[in-house]
């Protein structure tokens, strides 16, 4: 198993479907990041509860609003211009990367929030659940997220 929150993110993004999964959710309003961290947590075994979801919705909520969501915003809109617009195509990529290390900057404050949860014997927490929007909690691409992180799990135990 991946002992960094980083890393875990990028194998489980790259599994097939995941990105797509990913994206869906984002629609529904959920926090990518957040989803990731809770595949990490329950991979580690570490215990839900209301206070450390609490505690990671507090670290990540303005962090995206704040910092991810603008850069998000400015990189849409610039897609149709940027196709016919090399200097802006260029300057898009550039706001795509400081996109990506603003994820990967809340990706590493979350980690440095649970790091020190302990694992526990019951198996039984759904991160997931916890984490993820209420509209997103039936929907396939949730399941599809859930699917793709244990396999990744099952796959690294065997390893």
């Amino acid at each position: 198993m991946h002992t960094d929150l980083w890393n875990h993110a990028l194998t489980l993004y790259a599994r097939p479907g995941v990105e797509a999964a990913s994206l869906a959710l984002q629609e529904l309003g959920g926090d990518v990041c957040l989803l990731l961290c809770a595949t990490w947590l329950q991979a580690r075994g570490v215990a839900a509860d209301e206070q450390r979801t609490a505690a990671l919705q507090a670290l990540a909520g303005p962090w995206q609003r704040d910092v991810v969501a603008p850069l998000r915003t400015l990189r849409q809109q610039w897609r149709e211009h940027a196709l016919a617009d090399p200097r802006l195509s260029v300057l898009r990529e550039q706001v795509k990367d400081l996109e990506l290390q603003a994820e990967r900057a809340l990706l590493e404050r979350l980690e440095a929030l649970a790091r020190e949860w302990p694992a526990t014997a019951d198996a039984g927490q759904d991160w997931l659940a916890r984490l993820a929007p209420d509209q997103a909690r039936n929907h396939d691409a949730l399941h599809q997220l859930r699917v793709a992180a244990r396999e990744l799990q099952d796959a690294e135990v065997g390893d």
